[in-house]
């Protein structure tokens, strides 16, 4: 198996005033592709070759520092892409909605508590909100390209939200006020994806 660069389901301006073009464009078309060149290079001829990328990352060594890095990075983008649209923002609903309020609170607290693990994370990283069997949910965050699908994470059940908070998929349009960033983020979220993901996986 060849893992390829995913086509994104919008364009590199369809985010915009929110995530800008540019950076849209390098982060995507220049990050992501070497993740991806990089992954197809660290399991060429292995028995990693033939499996997915979730299979990868369930059973990863985590000594094998190119296919954690690389894997990661090409997983976690994939998603970031996936659950952000030109017709995001605004709350969940159903399911989703019970569920961050059971685990949460309220959706305000759930907003709080991410945003915060975006913005506490120190040097790169990543935000999650994942959901365990059974429907609950919780939120972390994790270094570099590292994610709740690797083992002994410390980050556990299925991510269905992902924010990326290296600074190249910021630093063009808001320098270093990550805090920015991060509340431009709720404007995006497809949260219809993130239901979707939420109702496979709980």
């Amino acid at each position: 198996m060849s893992f390829e660069l995913p086509k994104l389901q919008y364009a590199y301006d369809a985010l915009e005033p929110h995530i800008d073009a540019r950076t849209m464009e390098i982060h995507h078309s220049k990050h992501h592709q070497g993740y991806t060149n990089n992954l197809n290079g660290a399991v060429s001829g292995t028995d990693l070759e033939s499996k997915s990328i979730e299979s990868i990352l369930n059973g990863l060594d985590m000594k094998n520092m190119a296919v954690r890095n690389n894997g990661g990075g090409y997983y976690n983008h994939n998603l970031f892409w996936d659950v952000m649209s030109p017709n995001g923002g605004g709350n969940p609903s159903g399911d989703l909605a019970a569920a961050i309020n059971s685990s949460f609170g309220s959706y305000d607290a759930f907003a709080e508590q991410f945003a915060t693990a975006a913005k506490t994370r120190f040097g790169s990283g990543w935000a999650w909100l994942c959901v365990h069997k059974g429907g609950k949910l919780e939120v972390c965050s994790t270094p570099n390209q590292d994610n709740p699908l690797m083992p002994g994470i410390g980050c556990e059940g299925y991510p269905i939200l992902a924010l990326d908070v290296w600074e190249h998929a910021y630093y063009l349009n808001y320098q270093n006020r990550r805090p920015d960033y991060v509340s431009a983020f709720f404007n995006v979220i497809d949260w219809d994806e993130v239901s979707r993901r939420f109702n496979n996986h709980k």
